[in-house]
C-alpha cells in the first residue's frame, strides 16, 4: 500500500487502478500515466473566481439535464485505448477547476468516467503552463465540447472550441477581458459579465 508520495517513482508510469490504491492526503493528478503534484491550496483571488463561476452555473443548470462540479473532483479520461474496460485502460484522472456534465450516465460515485461537455480550468503561477499545454491538448483529444482558461491576474478569459477536424482554436483572436460578457457557447443564453467573476485587485495573489 502508498501511504506516502514519496514511495512513488514520479518518472515512472501508473494507471488509475493504481491511483486507487494510494492512501496519501496529498493531490495528484495523473496525465498519461505520469504523476502531477497538485498546486498548494488555491489563493484567494482562484477561489474567488471559482466560487463565483460555480454560483452561477448552478443556478443556471437548476432544472436542466446538465450538472458543474467543482475540484476535488476525479475526471477520468480513456483516451490511450477505448477497447480494454477497467481501471487498468485508464491513464489519466484530472481534477478540473471547474466542469459541466450533461451525459449523467458518464457519472459515477467515484466521478465522471468520460469527458465533460465544459471544463474552465483557473490559471495560477504553479498551473499556467500544464493548464495551456499538456491538460488543453487532453481535454481536447478526449472531445470536451468547451474549454475556458481563466486568468484572475489579467481578468481575462480564453475560450477554446474544437474546429472541424476537433482542433481547439480560440473562439475569437484575443481573449475576453473584464469589461466584456461572455456567453459559452455550448450554452449561448447564458450571458456572464466577466467583471462578475473577477476579484477587487487587492485580492490578487
Amino acid at each position: 500500500m502508498i501511504t506516502d508520495i514519496r514511495q512513488l517513482d514520479l518518472e515512472g508510469r501508473y494507471t488509475y487502478a493504481d491511483y486507487l490504491t494510494w492512501q496519501f492526503d496529498e493531490m495528484v493528478e495523473l496525465i498519461r500515466g505520469k504523476v502531477f503534484r497538485m498546486s498548494p491550496a488555491p489563493g484567494t483571488a482562484h477561489q474567488w473566481v471559482a466560487g463565483q463561476l460555480h454560483g452561477i452555473l448552478f443556478q443556471y443548470l437548476k432544472g436542466q439535464p446538465c450538472t458543474v462540479f467543482s475540484a476535488p473532483f476525479d475526471v477520468r479520461l480513456t483516451q490511450v485505448d477505448e477497447s480494454v474496460d477497467g481501471a487498468a485502460a485508464i491513464t489519466t484522472v484530472v481534477q478540473p477547476d471547474l466542469c459541466v456534465v450533461c451525459d449523467l450516465s458518464k457519472l459515477d460515485r467515484r466521478g465522471c468516467q468520460g469527458a465533460p461537455d465544459w471544463v474552465v480550468e483557473i490559471l495560477s503561477t504553479s498551473t499556467s503552463q500544464k493548464d495551456l499545454t499538456e491538460k488543453l491538448e487532453l481535454y481536447q483529444n478526449a472531445g470536451v465540447r468547451e474549454y475556458w482558461v481563466v486568468d484572475p491576474h489579467s481578468g481575462t478569459v480564453i475560450d477554446f472550441l474544437p474546429d472541424e477536424a476537433g482542433q481547439y482554436q480560440a473562439r475569437r483572436g484575443r481573449p475576453y477581458v473584464k469589461g466584456e460578457v461572455l456567453a459559452p457557447y455550448i450554452f449561448p443564453d447564458l450571458e456572464i459579465p466577466l467583471a462578475d467573476i473577477f476579484p477587487d485587485e487587492s485580492l490578487l495573489e
